[in-house]
């Protein structure tokens, strides 16, 4: 009889600390998981804290160089040019901005193949536009945005030339024409204030009357600055 009691109790005292043991199993998995959801949320609360610190600057000011493919006359090869660019967005809202832009493009005009003239002289088209842009897309480290601007554009066709006039060059005529461009920026932050900036790019102008369709890549860095 004794030795059953004995077995009765060591077996309610092994039962009981298992019981114990299974509960301080649950009790530990589930501060477990509660310091994980903390943990996601202070990590959520923070990115939300950047995301609203590098979106809502007011002013966004930029500027760097490029490639320009250009095709400098009715008849003649496209040119490869090197570009600059200098962009200012006025933002309304963090999504919604009004963007200044000024860029030139410099390079040499193929009349290689003239019968009368054998060298490529120097040309260089500035643009002078302005115009709405978009940022549909915006997270901690990259944002994308879109504009679509326009203005004056103007060229200087013969300003290499050693005095040859353009209509002899077969390049379009030095003037001011009107200019309009639409791209996609392709921003990585490294602060919330400065990040580098990508941007495939489409750039018409309108010298000689007609439109010359031409495309581009800028490249460079982007400073953000004041609060809405």
């Amino acid at each position: 009889m004794f030795v059953l009691k004995l077995k009765e109790k060591c077996v309610a005292v092994t039962l009981l600390a298992g019981l114990m043991a299974s509960g301080a199993g649950i009790v530990q998995a589930q501060s477990t998981r509660r310091e994980r959801r903390e943990s996601n949320a202070n990590r959520q609360a923070r990115i939300a804290r950047i995301v609203k610190d590098t979106y809502s600057h007011r002013w966004e000011v930029g500027g760097g160089g490029g490639y320009l493919r250009y095709r400098s006359g009715e008849g003649l090869q496209r040119n490869n040019e090197v570009s600059f660019w200098l962009s200012g967005t006025r933002y309304l809202n963090p999504k919604i901005g009004i963007e200044a832009d000024v860029r030139g493009a410099y390079g040499n005009a193929k009349i290689g193949t003239n019968d009368y003239l054998k060298f490529n002289p120097q040309i260089s088209e500035y643009a002078f536009m302005a115009g709405p842009s978009y940022r549909f897309y915006a997270k901690e480290k990259t944002a994308a945005s879109v504009f679509a601007v326009g203005g004056a554009g103007v060229g200087k066709f013969d300003s290499g030339s050693k005095g040859i006039p353009s209509s002899l060059l077969g390049t379009w005529p030095s003037e001011t024409r009107a200019a309009f461009s639409v791209g996609l920026n392709l921003d990585y932050n490294f602060y919330p204030n400065l990040a580098v900036r990508i941007t495939p790019t489409y750039l018409g102008t309108t010298f000689g009357g007609t439109i010359q369709n031409n495309a581009g890549l800028n490249i460079g860095l982007v400073y953000r600055f004041g609060r809405n």
